[in-house]
């Protein structure tokens, strides 16, 4: 059988007709000298053929390739699927870790048309401590009115610090909507990680009480400035 293309090629020389011709020209022993140069041009243009994709043959896997003749059948040889190991250029795409897009000095790193945010909303009271997890929702509606002033300690997570989830120069803003009664209560304390912090008010001045018969807003910026440092910007709204 003529060698029209790589993959017919055999991977050893010796024996009987292995690798005798190149597309039907001769260069067993004892061939004419004068096929020898349109062998060598025929070998070129088999291997050009070959890394144009034009040939049918794929390069396997253990040789650096993909085995796979299109992009398709690649990704599933690769054991790799779009959403999942291959961002989605036109699907929903899920990242796990924390994606960072650093833009230039004269390019904004981002830019979005709309944008959802993870919103918990429990019929919960707010009273005692209540732990922020940032990991989980960027806005906590509590919609059962409070009962008692409360303290709100922001961190990654049950397993997770915020001064782990955070890099020192880097910020985050949350909120959190609780509903309020005849009788309004507010937040009293803040902490990072169940360490005291106090924060800067919006007008300067720290809020002493709730507003009665609505939703009080509040909203937190939270700055790592160090190890273990933050600071907090917090401001309350009343909505009703």
């Amino acid at each position: 059988m003529a060698k029209d293309k790589i993959s017919q090629y055999d991977s050893t020389s010796a024996g009987a007709n292995l690798n005798t011709d190149i597309a039907g020209i001769d260069i067993d022993e004892g061939c004419a000298p004068s096929g020898i140069n349109n062998a060598i041009r025929t070998l070129m243009a088999q291997i050009k053929d070959l890394q144009s994709g034009v040939s049918g043959d794929t390069i396997p896997i253990a040789a650096g390739g993909t085995g796979s003749g299109t992009a398709s059948s690649a990704r599933s040889a690769l054991g790799l699927a779009i959403g999942t190991d291959i961002p989605s250029y036109t699907g929903t795409n899920t990242f796990t870790p924390k994606q960072i897009f650093t833009g230039t000095s004269s390019v904004l790193a981002s830019k979005f048309t709309n944008a959802l945010e993870v919103v918990t909303v429990s019929a919960t009271a707010a009273t005692g401590t209540i732990n922020y997890d940032v990991t989980t929702q960027s806005v906590l509606y509590y919609t059962t009115n409070a009962s008692a002033n409360w303290t709100v300690n922001f961190r990654g997570s049950s397993g997770t610090s915020l001064d782990t989830a955070m890099s020192t120069g880097e910020a985050i803003t949350v909120v959190f909507l609780v509903s309020q009664g005849a009788t309004a209560y507010y937040n009293s304390a803040v902490t990072v990680d169940g360490t005291s912090v106090t924060p800067k008010y919006q007008g300067g001045t720290a809020w002493s009480s709730g507003n009665a018969s609505g939703v009080d807003a509040y909203s937190y910026t939270i700055i790592k400035t160090g190890s273990a440092t933050f600071s907090v910007f917090a401001a309350q709204t009343q909505f009703k």
